[in-house]
């Protein structure tokens, strides 16, 4: 495929997403401006990083953190980290991300706050990424633990805490799914005014998540297409 052809595949498939957000906003009596969209770009080349940011694009996630070094070097913009999150990646992940949306492991907290002592001058943006099903083998605290993570959120010295984020259980139902986030995030907002915020909703559900409340949706192969394999 050539480059034109792949900046005329992008911009079509990106306008047909901006589509159904916008419809997806109105059915909700939402404002189109209360939904960040982000454009996740793993094991996408970097040119589709830089076509997206041609055609407006300025939230871009990724699942990894070599990738995200690479790209966030090439391309200006809002970098997400959210994918699993490893206690040796992160000193890179506080160097390039400036959102994480999947912190699950409350050790963390305080090994980012140490990597941004060093780094100096910048604060990262936390979401805390809830289970919605208990299943430790699934990434995502525990209901009873998300009041806990969001206080040593606001204890630390560089984080600021945003809200919570989920993936639901591929066997679940959406709906119920994002109702629960949607819950827990009331819940959360109570205790912590702050964190106003919800990252739910994929290139699959991302319509229901907005029903729901979704603030920010990650969306990658409905603009970008299959993903490529990894290197």
């Amino acid at each position: 495929m050539s480059d034109q052809e792949r900046v005329k595949e992008i911009s079509s498939a990106l306008a047909d997403v901006e589509s159904r957000i916008a419809h997806a906003c109105l059915l909700a009596n939402r404002a189109r401006e209360d939904v960040k969209l982000i454009a996740v770009t793993k094991t996408h080349p970097i040119r589709d990083v830089e076509i997206l940011h041609s055609l407006g694009i300025r939230d871009f996630g990724e699942n990894r953190d070599a990738e995200g070094v690479e790209k966030s070097v090439a391309v200006t913009g809002s970098w997400h980290y959210q994918g699993q999150i490893q206690s040796k990646k992160i000193g890179s992940l506080a160097r390039w991300a400036q959102v994480v949306h999947s912190l699950d492991d409350l050790s963390h907290l305080q090994k980012f706050d140490r990597a941004l002592d060093v780094i100096g001058d910048k604060t990262l943006e936390i979401f805390i990424q809830v289970s919605l099903d208990g299943d430790p083998s699934r990434a995502g605290i525990t209901d009873d633990e998300v009041l806990r993570a969001c206080q040593l959120v606001v204890n630390s010295s560089h984080l600021k805490l945003m809200g919570v984020m989920t993936v639901p259980p591929v066997e679940a139902d959406p709906g119920e799914s994002f109702s629960t986030i949607a819950a827990i995030a009331d819940r959360v907002q109570r205790d912590f005014p702050q964190a106003k915020y919800i990252s739910a909703g994929m290139s699959g559900d991302f319509e229901v998540a907005i029903a729901y409340g979704a603030t920010h949706i990650r969306i990658g192969s409905q603009i970008l297409g299959s993903r490529r394999l990894a290197p």
